[in-house]
């Protein structure tokens, strides 16, 4: 299906909300499964954070996955200013946490920045507290608002959309997520198609608030109503 897509000479963004690998180690994993992307069509969390961080002068500190680290490798992180939560997994400790929150609580004005804000995940072996988790933790402790940096968040359609060198309605997300890929999207003032795989649930065709442009089976006849259009 990607192979089509690129064949018809239309551009492609792969969003992901990945934030326990650095985009060269998605890459790798997507490409040993057949798929043909490179790191410069993905679109993720913590370059958008690094693209925020220069732009403010903000120098971080860093409550990530340890594997995400290379991310954030040219920026300074001398005296942070701000804290960077991702889903940092076995790194979430209460001591980690807790230097976390000392910092927030100790600035003027506080700066916590999440790579998204997912509530849990599902592995192999069962279901996983996710980074929104903390976030809310840290938000409530500080009375802080945290700027969420991945998906649903405005800023990462528009990320992907400068990516992309095209206007919100020129571009179509396609994605599985009811709230974070086809919402966001459509916040953005892009069109959206929800794919019957994955993360998606018959009761997500009733949701109070986001309606999809379009339902697709599967992302084989999304590509297919695609190039129909052109």
């Amino acid at each position: 299906s990607l192979h089509r897509i690129k064949a018809s000479g239309l551009k492609l963004q792969l969003c992901t909300n990945e934030t326990q690998a650095t985009r060269e180690n998605f890459v790798r994993k997507l490409r040993a499964m057949g798929f043909d992307i490179s790191v410069a069509e993905v679109t993720a969390p913590a370059p958008a954070a690094c693209r925020l961080l220069r732009e403010r002068g903000l120098r971080p500190h860093l409550l990530v996955h340890d594997d995400l680290l290379p991310e954030f490798a040219g920026i300074d992180k001398t005296n942070p200013n701000c804290v960077v939560l991702g889903d940092a997994a076995e790194n979430f400790t209460y001591a980690n946490l807790n230097e976390a929150f000392r910092l927030l609580i100790g600035m003027e004005k506080p700066v916590l920045i999440s790579l998204g804000k997912g509530r849990y995940y599902k592995e192999t072996d069962g279901l996983k507290l996710d980074v929104g988790a903390y976030m809310k933790a840290l938000e409530y402790a500080c009375d802080v608002q945290a700027e969420v940096v991945g998906k649903p968040a405005k800023r990462f359609f528009e990320s992907a959309l400068a990516e992309l060198g095209v206007p919100p309605e020129q571009a179509i997300m396609i994605g599985d997520d009811i709230v974070s890929d086809v919402g966001g999207a459509q916040q953005c003032g892009m069109r959206a198609l929800q794919v019957r795989t994955g993360k998606f649930r018959p009761s997500d065709e009733n949701h109070p608030e986001v309606k999809p442009d379009a339902y697709v089976n599967n992302l084989a006849e999304a590509v297919d109503i695609i190039l129909q259009q052109l």
